[in-house]
């Protein structure tokens, strides 16, 4: 989704801010009794999101954060584009352990712009600079405050110098890293291995170009995906199969590897060959072989690199995929679990099958008791 064009400040001041968690990790990590105030604001910035309600419920996901206000001196002001119900509100102070919800209600501060829209929260927020005088106006001290949104953009680095207060995330200048292209170049300098492929790719023609280099680095190639830089939970993936194709270089090669372009599976319903390349030549992706076999894992690993610099592991578990090329997130496993789902239930290659499933208890059951 393309971010409006806000004028970010200098990098020197963002950085200042960005010091500031330094004294405030103590704060930030541990429940303790020091005074500090979070400011949650939880705004998405993909394409995935194409109604209000859903951008609503996106927001609202990160509500487990009430539950830092078990701290008795932690304020939390937690924003979102419409007005949260008051009985979800309560429910997520009831689960406060050892805190008497009316205690900690005068704590939690709910301000919302009253937009439903599927703009980026962000967004909202920087198109009311009096909303943001208004949030600024619930931190009684900066220097003990800091700002945990959802991801970071330069929206949301905006909105930290506009309210003064340091952002828990990456700074996203750092962004060019985490997209496919990115990540395939830190492979590369690192040795990390990966599979056959270019990255940074951004139209019809460079797409043919790579394809053509990799069935001449390995004849044997019989399919490869495009990934779009910022495609999330597979959505972004295509599939081209090459089987087939006439020989490198003979006269009806570049027509037949436009036919198979054209004729590309999307992993995500709806999409068309021509809104695919726009985004392609918009946000560019990647080209890679597609990696065949009879058994597949694929592991998630959350990490953070804290102020201090230290890289902390902090969980892992399996995805189990579905979709039309078994690419598309459906939902995760722990340790064995996920094996033995599979082994008992078969791959899941449509959404259906897999809402079929999940409302299955007794195949999870039958699954994970073997």
């Amino acid at each position: 989704m393309p971010e409006p064009g806000f004028v970010t400040e200098s990098q020197d001041q963002f950085d200042r801010l960005q010091k500031k968690l330094v004294p405030l990790w103590k704060s930030i990590e541990h429940f303790n009794q020091d005074p500090q105030t979070i400011v949650v604001v939880p705004s998405m910035s993909i394409d995935a999101i194409s109604a209000g309600a859903v951008m609503q419920a996106y927001e609202e996901r990160f509500l487990f954060l009430l539950l830092l206000l078990r701290q008795p001196r932690a304020r939390l002001i937690y924003v979102t584009s419409e007005a949260i119900l008051p009985s979800i509100i309560d429910y997520y102070l009831d689960l406060l352990p050892g805190v008497i919800p009316s205690h900690a209600r005068p704590r939690l501060f709910l301000p919302s712009p009253l937009d439903g829209s599927v703009c980026p929260l962000s967004q909202k927020l920087l198109e009311r600079p009096r909303l943001i005088e208004r949030i600024r106006s619930l931190i009684p001290d900066p220097d003990r405050a800091h700002l945990v949104p959802f991801n970071t953009t330069t929206m949301e680095k905006e909105l930290a110098l506009r309210l003064g207060i340091p952002m828990y995330g990456a700074d996203p200048k750092f962004f060019p890293l985490g997209t496919k292209s990115g990540c395939r170049k830190i492979f590369q300098e690192e040795n990390v291995p990966h599979p056959l492929g270019h990255e940074n790719l951004a139209s019809k023609h460079e797409v043919m170009e790579a394809i053509k280099q990799m069935r001449a680095r390995k004849p044997s190639i019989k399919q490869v995906l495009i990934k779009l830089n910022e495609g999330v939970s597979g959505e972004g993936n295509a599939l081209i199969d090459l089987t087939g194709l006439p020989p490198l270089g003979s006269s009806n090669e570049r027509a037949e590897l436009e036919d198979r372009l054209k004729a590309m599976q999307f992993e995500l319903k709806g999409i068309t060959y021509d809104s695919y390349m726009e985004k392609l030549e918009d946000r560019k992706g990647v080209i890679e072989e597609r990696i065949t076999g009879e058994e597949f894992r694929s592991p998630s690993v959350q990490l953070r690199v804290t102020p201090l610099g230290a890289v902390e592991l902090l969980s892992t578990h399996d995805q189990l995929l579905g979709g039309p090329s078994g690419q598309s997130h459906r939902t995760l496993c722990f340790g064995f679990c996920s094996s033995a789902l599979e082994r008992k239930m078969g791959p899941v290659r449509d959404r259906d099958q897999f809402e079929k499933r999940r409302n299955d208890s007794s195949l999870f059951d039958s699954a994970i008791s073997h």
